[in-house]
């Protein structure tokens, strides 16, 4: 058995597995019948059978629930296959060095663990090393945010549902043993913590190390394509990186990239195309108009060029006022104040202002920000307005939707 008609079967035999596992089969049996039946399996293949048992109606929750049973049963055939080779300015490169820094941490919380005796110098000690390793989140986010939506692009969505889930679990594990850790008290309480809080986040935190190493990093090697990884790594930037400093060539790649991107907006096949997305024309009406604040802007030349028309607009705007000069807008006594605001903007000496001012009963906010390009090159004013009554009233966190909703 070769080629397509192999890779069916072997697909076929490892989701038997699987859902024996999920119905209570031992995973030493499972273990068994894998080596036996399998062998060896590619990191993609692991991926691509997470992938079909979702489209075979399996939830996420049962495959995230089983999900280091999965890396169990695979581990050996996984650390054959995995593979060292990137570049130092490649992403997976930066994120495997991210994960050797992790791991660092990790061992150092477990030397920790096994000297807890609750006092206030151990537990400050725990303490500060958790907090260093929520730097964790940095990581996970950026996979999140930026390389998951590419594996996305070219459907590749199980196993990034599945991890982003095994992600969560392990930011809430982290958040309750910090807070657990202020309730230790002595040794049998110190005990009790590395055993019921501690030794469960360090494990799922090594779980994701390893089901990244050798099941997420290959399979994304094999399924994107050099200008998906160019994307990822300009990205990249714009949410950070934990516990590492990006090799110097990275930033140079970086520079480099940014300095050649020539982004501008284009109108093509009836949308209007942006570095960020794709609006159409029907589209960018509603839009502007739902924003929860008043826009204006005025162009270079100072006439009002466009302003919203949102239905709770704070100041009424008569579209008469389209191609008037800004200055014949306002009263007499106020041109000096706008003539300041387009002179700093015009010369580079202020990029915004700011006011607020109650109005009606309201607490209403106004900024001017200066338009410019790339190069820095003056291109208008835009005046942001705001009713900003109820948001300074809110309090504490609103997290989920409630009755009210």
């Amino acid at each position: 058995m070769s080629g397509a008609s192999d890779k069916t079967a072997k697909t076929a035999i490892m989701k038997d597995i699987i859902l024996e596992l999920h119905r209570g089969l031992p995973v030493t049996d499972a273990k068994d019948r894998f080596e036996k039946e399998i062998g060896d399996i590619s990191s993609s293949e692991i991926a691509e059978l997470e992938q079909g048992l979702i489209d075979d109606g399996l939830s996420v929750d049962e495959i995230k629930q089983f999900c280091n049973v999965h890396a169990l049963l695979f581990q050996s055939a996984l650390e054959k296959a995995a593979t060292e080779e990137t570049s130092p300015s490649h992403p997976v490169y930066l994120f495997r060095l991210e994960n050797t820094e992790i791991q660092k941490r990790v061992d150092g919380l477990k030397q920790a663990g096994e000297k807890a005796d609750g006092g206030a110098s151990w537990k400050d000690d725990v303490r500060a090393r958790l907090a260093d390793l929520r730097q964790i989140v940095t990581h996970y986010d950026r996979k999140e945010q930026v390389l998951f939506p590419h594996l996305e692009k070219v459907g590749f969505m199980g196993p990034s549902k599945v991890m982003w889930g095994k992600d969560n679990e392990v930011r809430d594990l982290l958040k309750a043993a910090l807070a657990a850790l202020d309730t230790v008290d002595g040794p049998e309480a110190a005990a009790s913590y590395v055993t019921a809080t501690l030794t469960p986040l360090l494990e799922e935190v090594e779980g994701m190390i390893f089901k990244e190493e050798n099941i997420l990093f290959p399979s994304a090697l094999e399924k994107l394509k050099p200008a998906d990884w160019v994307e990822i790594l300009k990205q990249s930037d714009e949410v950070g990186y934990a516990f590492i400093e990006k090799p110097e060539e990275t930033v140079e790649l970086i520079r480099h990239l940014r300095s050649a991107l020539d982004e501008e907006a284009v109108y093509q096949d009836g949308e209007v195309v942006l570095p960020s997305g794709a609006l159409g024309l029907g589209d960018i009406l509603p839009l502007l108009n739902t924003l929860p604040v008043d826009l204006t802007f005025v162009g270079p030349d100072d006439t009002v060029k466009y302003f919203s028309e949102s239905k709770d607009r704070i100041f009424a705007r008569p579209r008469a006022i389209v191609g008037r000069k800004v200055q014949n807008c306002h009263p007499p006594q106020s041109v000096d104040v706008v003539e300041k605001i387009l002179g700093s903007f015009k010369n580079g000496s202020r990029d915004s202002y700011e006011f607020w001012l109650e109005l009606g009963g309201k607490f209403i906010h106004i900024r001017y920000f200066a338009l410019r390009d790339a190069k820095r090159r003056y291109l208008g004013t835009l005046e942001v307005s705001q009713d900003v009554t109820h948001i300074r009233k809110l309090e504490g966190q609103k997290r989920l939707l409630d009755e009210r909703d």
